[in-house]
C-alpha cells in the first residue's frame, strides 16, 4: 500500500475500522502534530502499535496546530501526514480540524487510546468515551530529550551563533 493511499477522511475511515474490529484485530488510537518526525515520535507510535493490531492516527490540521502552537506547523498537514503514513507500523493517518480529537474518537471507537507518559489518563483527551465502549486507555514511555520544540530551539541557536 502507497503511503498516500493510508491518508483517509474520517468518513472513509469508520467502515474500515469497523471492519478491522469485526475481524478481531484490537484498533489503537493516536494524536498529535508530528510537525517535525523524530526519533521520540518514531519510538512512541511504534510502541503505540504494539498495543494492538491496527495504529490509526490522527492529525492536526494546519489551522489546529495554529491554534495550538502559536508560529506552527513548521510543515503543512499534507506533508506530515504523507511522512507518518510511510511508517510500516501506521495503519491509517486522518485529519482532524478540532481543537481536540474527542469527536473523532467518539466517531471511530478505538479498543486502545494512547498518549506518551507526560499525560495522566484523566488527562487524556477521550478517555471517558473510550472506556465507556469497553476499550483501554493507556500511556507508553517517551524517549526523554525529544521533541520538535527543543529540535527548533538547537536550530535556532545554532543558528543564531
Amino acid at each position: 500500500m502507497w503511503a498516500k493511499d493510508k491518508i483517509i477522511d474520517r468518513a472513509a475511515l469508520l467502515p474500515v475500522v469497523a471492519a478491522w474490529q469485526a475481524a478481531g484485530e484490537q484498533v489503537v488510537f493516536t494524536n498529535g502534530c508530528f510537525d517535525l518526525l523524530h526519533l521520540g515520535h518514531v519510538d512512541y507510535l511504534e510502541k503505540a502499535r504494539h498495543l494492538g493490531q491496527r495504529l490509526v492516527v490522527g492529525l492536526n490540521t494546519d489551522a489546529s496546530v495554529s491554534r495550538l502552537k502559536p508560529g506552527r506547523p513548521l510543515q503543512d498537514e499534507v506533508s506530515r501526514a504523507r511522512v507518518l503514513a510511510s511508517l510500516l507500523f501506521v495503519d491509517a493517518v486522518v485529519l482532524f480540524d478540532e481543537q481536540t480529537p474527542l469527536a473523532l474518537i467518539e466517531a471511530l471507537r478505538p479498543d486502545i487510546l494512547v498518549k506518551g507518559d507526560d499525560y495522566a489518563l484523566s488527562g487524556i483527551v477521550g478517555h471517558e468515551a473510550v472506556l465507556q465502549n469497553g476499550g483501554q486507555v493507556l500511556t507508553v514511555p517517551l524517549v526523554a530529550g525529544y521533541s520538535t520544540t527543543r529540535i527548533v530551539e538547537r536550530i535556532s541557536q545554532q543558528l543564531a551563533g
